[in-house]
């Protein structure tokens, strides 16, 4: 077994030791607070606290309200069937249960936002030491103490080792970039019959994983925007980015699974190549610079190789050079073209993405000019 340094260990876990110190600080604080106030059934705050206590401060204050609305649905149509059916015998007892749980079942079903209040309506109704007590009271207690675990376990998200979701959307994406610069260095090789395409589909899966991922954390990062717990970009744009350029690399692909092989054309896989090349290259500084919150880097080397692509091509198209080809092949070849065009627009917002959570003014537009001008010359 590999030995791990202890100090390296603990860098890391980091983030799952830090959860870890909230859901027990949050807990012990809880535990307190409820003993301060008197409350007879503690135990529902404590585990309000420990369920709401998320890997980030999004992804917290949505179980917060989850579990807060829930409680309050659940209590609410608990209290109301307590009154309103008797449960003294196993029988009514059923019955009760029938009745409470048929429509919070369908609202949990249809609402997942309200999937806490038929657990929250069910303890009203069988936990045994409430029986007997007036069921409005017991409501509004369950409200408070989730309320109570609910404050406390958000107090502790924002103050005990924070975790702000769009900082680990920023390590994700970057992950991801790093991931799409790979993909492009296969993709480079393939025309010349070096690439592996196991290795391909390999990355293809680990990158829809990572975009998924991605997508997931930046719905908690709007959260703590909308909240305004964070003053930072917004989140949307860049899952967006990703998307477009995985698709992007998924056309290329398609393009340059094979060569050519067809020696008029070979400047155009040579070009193809080297502008594959820098797309990688381009990828991972951009990745490297999203992680260290750095000015977006420069678009001038990519941009001269997608614009050395487009000169060939162009120079293709008045020699009449495709004109022989095989159908197949000249689609694979205008498609690629196209890809490359799209791409080139795609980087242009990835800067532009990156800047913003550097805190930079774009500067993608002027690198982009660079290939603009070397395109008309």
């Amino acid at each position: 077994m590999k030995d791990i340094h202890p100090i390296k260990w603990f860098q890391r876990s980091s983030v799952r030791l830090g959860l870890a110190t909230r859901i027990v600080v949050a807990s012990l604080l809880t535990f307190l607070l409820c003993h301060a106030l008197a409350l007879q059934q503690s135990q529902w705050a404590i585990l309000t606290a420990i369920i709401v206590m998320q890997s980030s401060v999004g992804a917290s204050l949505k179980a917060t309200f989850d579990r807060f609305a829930g409680s309050i649905g659940g209590a609410l149509w608990g209290v109301c069937v307590l009154l309103v059916v008797a449960h003294d015998t196993p029988q009514a007892m059923g019955l009760a249960l029938t009745i409470t749980l048929v429509p919070l079942a369908l609202l949990a079903a249809f609402k997942p936002f309200y999937r806490i209040a038929p657990i929250t309506a069910v303890i009203l109704l069988l936990t045994p030491t409430l029986q007997g007590s007036d069921p409005r009271w017991t409501g509004l207690d369950r409200i408070f103490e989730v309320g109570v675990g609910s404050i406390v376990a958000m107090v502790v998200a924002l103050v005990v080792f924070p975790v702000r979701a769009h900082e680990t959307l920023a390590g994700v994406v970057s992950r991801t970039l790093g991931l799409l610069a790979d993909l492009s260095d296969q993709l480079s090789r393939s025309m010349s019959d070096h690439g592996d395409p196991k290795a391909v589909m390999e990355l293809h899966h680990e990158i829809r994983q990572a975009i998924t991922q991605a997508e997931s954390i930046a719905e908690e990062a709007s959260r703590e925007r909308r909240s305004y717990l964070v003053n930072a970009p917004d989140p949307q744009p860049v899952c967006r980015t990703l998307r477009r350029l995985r698709n992007d690399l998924t056309m290329i692909g398609r393009a340059m699974d094979r060569s050519f092989a067809a020696p008029s054309v070979a400047p155009l896989a040579q070009a193809a190549e080297r502008a594959a090349v820098a797309i990688a290259t381009y990828l991972r500084q951009g990745a490297q610079a999203l992680a260290n919150r750095e000015k977006a880097p420069s678009m001038v080397e990519v941009s001269q190789m997608l614009a050395t692509h487009a000169a060939a091509m162009a120079q293709a198209r008045q020699a009449g050079t495709t004109r022989n080809l095989p159908d197949e092949l000249v689609g694979r070849i205008f498609g690629l073209a196209f890809s490359f065009e799209q791409l080139s627009e795609n980087l242009k917002d990835l800067a532009a993405r990156i800047d913003e959570y550097g805190g930079h003014a774009p500067n993608a537009q002027k690198d982009l000019n660079v290939a603009s001008d070397m395109r008309v010359a």
